[in-house]
């Protein structure tokens, strides 16, 4: 994201006042539930045919750069498999914004450690559904791809598509919010909160475009974004022993997001703007040698 000042701003910052506030206020807040995200891990957990489990690095810009995408063990360099990522992984981030959540997650467990107030850090996956935004071009991947579409555009893919996302509906999100606020056995913890599946941008293309029965093939203008991890699927074991289940599968969710989008008025496509600004800013690289193609 373009915006740097905006994400340590609204964040990091806001969430330092807001519980600044509310403890020299004395406010009675009983319990903090933060929104973290799945962003905070570098890269998600994997297999190595040689060193079994294993937590990779994030994927360098010159390997990116030089068309290789896959994720490769961080001992032997041996291409791995993704494999559920569970909440002991290594954190970090890796972008702007991944760098405000852990700042945000940290902020509020060792606040509510200092104060007492219970908290809980819920690692969302990449959530969608109605209401989801349709103005904001750097919005989840089901919201651009379905405007691209409905304004007779290809769904762009990043490096070649075959990246994967554990996707969550929000009615999911919601039920593990309910889930934390409402008993005691999270408190302190972050968890990750997901399907428990993933699947990859080139299959959530098509899922979108058979929604919508708009057939329009994907293009892979062989670019990458840095820092982006390539696989990842969440671990739900933690939360799904106390009681969480996702309930709306993929397909069941795209095609309730797409009867709320047909009955929205303005679906202009803010991506295509937002592509050179991208560039300009070194968000988006080029594969060296890379051109647009379609993806079958």
């Amino acid at each position: 994201m373009p915006e740097i000042g905006k994400f340590v701003e609204v964040n990091s910052f806001g969430t330092a006042q807001m519980l600044e506030i509310i403890r020299d206020e004395c406010l009675p807040v009983k319990k903090v539930i933060v929104a973290s995200s799945q962003a905070v891990y570098s890269e998600g957990a994997a297999n190595c045919p040689q060193h079994g489990p294993v937590f990779p690095t994030v994927r360098g810009v010159e390997q990116l750069s030089c068309g290789d995408f896959s994720v490769h063990c961080p001992q032997c360099g041996l291409e791995t498999t993704s494999v559920p990522t569970p909440e002991e992984a290594p954190i970090g981030g890796e972008t702007v914004y991944a760098i405000t959540k852990v700042d945000q997650e940290r902020l509020v467990l060792t606040w509510a450690r200092q104060t007492g107030i219970p908290a809980v850090a819920l690692r969302y996956s990449c959530t969608y559904g109605p209401r989801q935004s349709i103005f904001n071009p750097y919005t989840g991947v089901i919201a651009i791809f379905c405007i691209r579409l409905l304004n007779n555009q290809p769904p762009v893919l990043y490096e070649d598509g075959c990246q994967t996302r554990d996707l969550c509906f929000v009615e999911d999100i919601a039920r593990a919010n309910l889930l934390a606020a409402t008993t005691d056995k999270l408190d302190g913890l972050a968890l990750n909160v997901g399907s428990g599946k993933a699947a990859t941008i080139r299959e959530v293309a098509r899922l979108i475009s058979d929604a919508l029965n708009i057939h329009i093939e994907p293009t892979a203008p062989g670019e990458f974004r840095p820092g982006e991890m390539r696989h990842l699927i969440s671990d739900i074991t933690r939360i799904r022993s106390l009681g969480f289940t996702p309930e709306v599968d993929l397909e069941t969710g795209i095609a309730r997001y797409m009867d709320w989008i047909r009955a929205q008025a303005d679906v202009r496509d803010y991506f295509a703007a937002a592509e050179s600004t991208l560039r300009s800013k070194g968000i988006v690289h080029q594969v060296q040698g890379g051109s647009a193609q379609t993806v079958p």
